[in-house]
């Protein structure tokens, strides 16, 4: 008999060793290297189907190449087209992750429930009866889709030549083994193998295939660091379970933007687009309350105006909390220290709480304004306006500073019916015949005599 080849592979990166160590030279993980066996057969088995595209092999000059982009598969969901960048590409292969329970599952049977294509969605995790229980509750009229339960990815080769779909869903590539390696599914090995097979298939077929994959607890998809590297397009899918809304942003796309974000509102009959998400993050009251402040932040391409709220109140045990959800609070920190260093106000006494609505968490220090303004009102429980809105840095000398594209974010504010937006002196600003008031300010000082 052949002598049965092992390796050693790290559980938590990929690395690749000759023999088993304790600790990972990558990662720096201990306990993570694992023994697997490995069998590579002389050929495979997957045979392209008869309208596969023949490759290009010999080699052509840069002006030989035809640049004429191919048409992409629209797959009716707005938020999900402009995340890839305008539809799903012939012969790509995206990685959908996110944590488990976020509704990765249920995204992309709505989307194959929706797809006028062919679509054979295959799943390792799920019965048959399992999956259409949950579509009668999203789309029951579709018959475009077919439902594979099947893990051995030479079965799944088989059903694929015989059903030729346009689309191919997998569910989830952890779940996959392949007869080419003997070792458990949701190796290292196992998922380079499958994946392997299944990028060959889609760049000979040109059937765009999509790939759900798991995370670990540190938020990154599980397996080796190259799977991320072999596919074309990784796509995040997060949120709080505890909220009803989920984001789907790209990490990677060859084919787009990394810029472009999806918003989706979970419900009762599945995720439900969002196609304007400032209205809905901007909580409805008929009276003004203290500590509520608006700004107007880009998420990628995609102008938002979320709500920051503040409370003040008087530290009860000595030592002040400072607590910030969906923002950071290394900054939150930083800002309360220039109020007051530059305006005065003794906030080192106080409790400081802040939170963005919605669950989101931003990063974007155009709404370091919005956050002073809510503290400030809080502090001096004094509501401002409802219709006003924020839009600039604060830097450490408690100079407002300017902000990228602040004039699509003026038009955004505007189109919502705020009647002023502060924004920072130093920006150049070119808009004309606007109903908003642009108020320009230079220092945080100027916002503390405004507002108060």
């Amino acid at each position: 008999m052949a002598k049965v080849k092992t390796t050693f592979f790290c559980q938590n990166c990929g690395a690749q060793y000759g023999k088993w160590q304790g600790q990972c030279n990558a990662c720096k993980e201990w306990n993570t290297i694992a023994e697997e066996v490995l069998q590579k057969p002389e050929k495979s088995d997957w045979k392209t189907t008869s309208n596969a595209k023949k490759r290009v092999s010999k080699p052509l000059r840069i002006k030989e190449i035809d640049v004429s982009e191919e048409a992409r598969l629209n797959s009716l969901d707005n938020e999900f087209n402009r995340v890839l960048g305008g539809g799903i590409v012939p012969g790509s292969l995206t990685l959908l992750g996110g944590e488990p329970g976020i509704g990765k599952s249920t995204l992309l049977l709505q989307i194959s429930l929706k797809l006028p294509y062919k679509t054979l969605y295959v799943s390792g995790e799920e019965s048959q009866k399992q999956i259409k229980m949950r579509a009668e509750r999203i789309n029951p009229e579709n018959n475009n889709c077919y439902i594979l339960t099947e893990t051995k990815t030479q079965n799944i080769f088989k059903q694929i030549e015989a059903l030729e779909p346009d689309i191919v869903i997998v569910d989830s590539i952890q779940t996959l083994h392949s007869d080419y390696v003997e070792s458990s599914s949701g190796s290292i090995s196992q998922i380079k193998e499958c994946t392997t097979e299944l990028i060959k298939f889609a760049k000979e077929t040109a059937t765009p295939v999509i790939l759900i994959g798991h995370i670990t607890k540190d938020g990154n998809i599980a397996g080796p660091k190259i799977l991320e590297h072999m596919v074309d397009t990784v796509l995040q899918f997060e949120g709080d379970r505890n909220y009803v809304f989920r984001i789907l942003r790209a990490h990677k796309n060859r084919f787009g933007s990394t810029n472009e974000l999806g918003i989706y509102e979970m419900q009762g009959s599945g995720l439900r687009e969002v196609s304007n998400p400032s209205e809905i993050l901007i909580s409805k009251k008929d009276e003004e309350l203290s500590g509520n402040a608006i700004a107007a932040t880009l998420e990628g391409m995609r102008p938002l105006m979320i709500e920051i709220q503040a409370l003040v109140s008087t530290a009860v045990y000595g030592t002040p909390q400072r607590s910030a959800t969906g923002f950071n609070a290394k900054r939150l920190n930083m800002l309360l220290a220039v109020l007051e260093k530059r305006a005065g106000f003794r906030l080192g006494a106080k409790d400081v709480f802040l939170n963005i609505t919605g669950g989101i968490t931003v990063d974007d220090p155009a709404i370091d304004l919005a956050v002073v303004a809510a503290i400030l009102s809080s502090n001096e429980d004094e509501a401002l306006q409802n219709d006003f809105c924020f839009a600039a840095e604060v830097g450490l000398s408690g100079e407002i500073r300017p902000v990228q594209r602040v004039e699509q974010r003026i038009l955004e504010a505007e189109k919502l019916g705020f009647s002023t937006i502060f924004v920072s002196k130093y920006n150049k600003i070119s808009l004309k015949n606007t109903s908003i008031k642009i108020q320009l300010i230079s220092k945080i000082e100027d916002l503390v005599d405004i507002i108060i």
